[in-house]
């Protein structure tokens, strides 16, 4: 397992930009052992600062993006946003032939990744088991 141990969860609301420093701050001082990252609009756009401010508070940080690893995270798991986005243009398609929005069926995510960064692992002082970096989908070294 990447993470041995939670010490408790706890919620941290960020509302806009300028919450998310001292969201880090108070879950260093909470001795928090991870942060679980959820997509938002204010965060999405801050993904390198997301990213740094784990770096320098040491906290493993997953999300439920893979951009937000390719920004510099050390890991995440969720579906895949470009696969979402093709399947998305058949249902326009459809419209555009006179389907019925209402009348199309509500699908599901069918393709996840976990990707994992490896440099990001390394300037937490983290090793990642051969077993766990197998089962990746992605691997940024």
């Amino acid at each position: 397992m990447l993470l041995q141990r939670w010490a408790f969860i706890f919620n941290i609301e960020i509302g806009t930009p300028k919450d998310i420093e001292p969201a880090f701050r108070q879950a260093v001082r909470d001795r928090a052992d991870a942060i679980l990252v959820l997509n938002s609009p204010v965060l999405n756009s801050r993904r390198e600062e997301l990213a740094e401010l784990a770096i320098k508070s040491r906290l493993p940080t997953a999300y439920g993006q893979g951009e937000y690893v390719q920004a510099g995270g050390l890991m995440s798991y969720g579906p895949n946003i470009v696969e979402l986005f093709r399947r998305t243009s058949t249902y326009v398609d459809k419209i555009f032939k006179g389907a019925k929005p209402s009348e199309l069926p509500v699908q599901q995510p069918k393709t996840f990744e976990f990707i994992i960064n490896l440099k990001t692992a390394k300037q937490n002082g983290l090793a990642v088991p051969p077993n766990v970096l197998t089962r990746a989908d992605r691997v940024i070294r």
